[in-house]
């Protein structure tokens, strides 16, 4: 049976690496388009962030990894957040959501209950923590090879960042750092899950042989 010749052709299905490339580069470049907007109200817009243990410190949960400082904080967080978001929408866009809302919840979370006083945390780089933690662990997880091997090549790459969870320079959200990480080890481990249940389930009807 020959297809219909009014019906419009169906739009081929984009890969996987092209929407990950299109949601991590579209989220960066909205991320300066909001430093355009922040320069432009005076940097008042930077204000919005986590301001710990605050009622109104509340909502920079929400917008704290959208602000940026200056241009130099937010080109710093650019690239990695391009490359390790990448990475991380690689194992699927849904999955890689879902690992990217786990860790901007518990950064945000974690740095609103243990932030210094009187202070004002804002940056993408909790996210870039979160995705560098989430790709360094997820393959313990799953057992997957493939995803154990991108673990090795971020931490070869990237390891050395891991340092920032600690307090050290003046000015700089450790606690953002650190929390971002606590919330890629945790969407690691609640993302695996299926495949830890797939493992038990053959591993349960192997004894059974």
């Amino acid at each position: 049976m020959s297809a219909n010749p009014y019906l419009p052709a169906p739009t081929p299905k984009r890969a996987l690496w092209q929407s990950a490339a299109m949601y991590t580069g579209g989220f960066v470049l909205f991320l300066w388009v909001v430093e355009i907007i922040d320069v432009a109200s005076g940097s008042r817009v930077e204000t919005a962030g986590i301001n710990p243990r605050t009622s109104d410190g509340l909502w920079g949960i929400l917008f704290a990894p959208m602000l940026h400082d200056d241009w130099a904080h937010l080109a710093a967080n650019s690239v990695p957040l391009l490359v390790l978001g990448f990475l991380v929408l690689l194992s699927g866009i849904g999955r890689g959501l879902a690992a990217t809302g786990i860790i901007w919840i518990v950064a945000g979370v974690g740095t609103w209950l243990i932030g210094g006083g009187n202070s004002n945390h804002i940056g993408a780089s909790s996210l870039v923590f979160g995705f560098l933690a989430y790709l360094l662990v997820r393959g313990f997880f799953t057992r997957n090879l493939g995803q154990l091997a991108i673990g090795v090549v971020v931490f070869l790459l990237y390891g050395s960042a891991l340092w920032g969870v600690l307090p050290s320079t003046p000015g700089v959200s450790w606690q953002g750092h650190l929390f971002g990480a606590v919330g890629g080890v945790v969407a690691a481990w609640a993302l695996s899950a299926d495949a830890r249940e797939a493992r038990n389930q053959q591993s349960v009807g192997t004894s059974q042989l």
